[in-house]
């Protein structure tokens, strides 16, 4: 029987890949790249992280916007992709990402039971103000929160410790849900109770520590928490 989390009082959702779909840039892009669009949105998404965890090691942090376009970059010098304005169009599209098709019901139903919700993002306040509002979800959220608040990516204990304090609620009482297996494990790590949203499928993670369970997509997440 699927894992029932209880006295949950919050859900705090990663942005990329968990409510926002980071292939729908690309994929808007097809007129352009054509059947590259799938294979250049991977190694965009790719780059993107490394460089979030590289600079976090070095100790050298940039907003994600300058993270984001830097691995546009190089996805685009590793595919042998030039046309002008390309760059340019794809950098406008992030802001534009549509949210997987279950999350608007799924943050409405649990916004009538009361739930408190969050985002807690690597985004930048303005690309995250951006997608928000795009997707529609303007006033949905009770905090809205980027890593720029304390200087430094996930996976850092910053970054959790973050929604814990603007939330006003111990870990142990907020579910954290992310589509990458790194930071539901790392989420769990910290002290929230975690259902991992394995949108693709990865296999688990061998770093500490195990999420409390995993669903396919979100859909699920309302019968799988209560207050």
């Amino acid at each position: 029987m699927p894992t029932r989390l209880h006295d949950i009082d919050a859900c705090v959702f990663d942005a990329y890949g968990t409510l926002f779909d980071f292939n729908s840039a690309a994929r808007a892009a097809q007129d352009e790249l054509g059947p590259d669009w799938q294979k250049l949105s991977d190694l965009w998404r790719l780059k993107q992280l490394q460089y979030t965890w590289l600079r976090g090691l070095a100790g050298h942090h940039a907003e994600f916007w300058q993270v984001t376009g830097d691995a546009l970059d190089f996805a685009l010098a590793t595919l042998k992709i030039e046309r002008p304005g390309l760059r340019q169009r794809l950098m406008d599209l992030y802001l534009e990402l549509g949210t997987y098709p279950e999350v608007p019901a799924m943050l409405q139903a649990l916004k009538a039971r009361g739930m408190k919700l969050a985002i807690l993002s690597n985004g930048s306040p303005s690309m995250l103000a951006a997608v928000v509002a795009h997707s529609g979800l303007d006033g949905v959220f009770d905090a809205v929160l980027s890593v720029e608040e304390v200087g430094v990516f996930k996976p850092h204990p910053a970054v959790y410790g973050l929604a814990a304090t603007r939330l006003a609620l111990p870990p142990a009482r907020i579910c954290f849900l992310s589509s990458n297996g790194w930071d539901a494990y790392s989420a769990k790590a910290f002290g929230f109770r975690v259902l991992w949203c394995n949108r693709f499928g990865q296999a688990p993670e061998r770093i500490p520590a195990t999420p409390d369970g995993e669903i396919a997509d979100l859909s699920a997440l309302p019968d799988r928490i209560a207050r």
